[in-house]
């Protein structure tokens, strides 16, 4: 690789770095719903059965927090290699025939999907920002709308996540080596 390749190869990766960093970063926020949909269940219960209250705007907010913990961690999710993969001939193939596949699936399959998401929701969104839509029960939580939101957020997040992966393995495949971190307890078959 010429020193050109080199340095070019050398941004893309650091671009690719960037873009895993910060949805790194949006997981690890997003973690921390899980302990506020416990807490906020938790209080609902207690409200209701020990005090006989309840709020329909509390208990939408666990609805709320379950769809921004799922929908801004799949992307995170995704990059930390989480999401469940039939395992039984891919853990056995060398590095460079998984690149292959991964390349393949995400160009074939991932960054489709997402744009299909992306093209179907955009009038679905853009309708309940339009008349900011808000809760059809009485006391409920006002904004349906950015909720939604999320429909178009999910996609565009798991989309820069497939660019990243399919940069560092199609480097990878052009002899970057360095551009698919290393697996423990692997050894190296090309």
């Amino acid at each position: 690789m010429n020193n050109h390749s080199a340095t070019r190869a050398a941004r893309l990766l650091a671009l690719a770095d960037g873009v895993e960093r910060t949805i790194q970063r949006i997981g690890e926020l997003v973690a921390w719903l899980a302990l506020a949909m416990v807490l906020v269940t938790f209080t609902v219960v207690v409200l209701r059965y020990v005090f006989d209250l309840g709020w329909i705007a509390l208990q939408e907010s666990v609805t709320y927090l379950h769809g921004l913990m799922f929908m801004l961690a799949i992307a995170y999710t995704f990059g930390a290699n989480g999401h469940v993969r039939v395992d039984i001939l891919y853990q056995r193939w060398s590095r460079r025939t998984r690149a292959w596949i991964d390349l393949g699936g995400t160009l074939l399959l991932l960054l489709p999907v997402c744009g299909f998401i992306l093209w179907l929701g955009w009038d679905y969104v853009a309708e309940s920002w339009r008349v900011r839509e808000a809760s059809r029960e009485a006391g409920g939580l006002p904004g349906v709308y950015l909720l939604k939101t999320l429909i178009l957020v999910m996609p565009a997040l798991l989309l820069a996540q497939g660019l990243s992966y399919a940069l560092r393995n199609a480097l990878y495949l052009a002899g970057v080596d360095s551009a698919l971190p290393a697996i423990e307890g692997e050894a190296a078959r090309v």
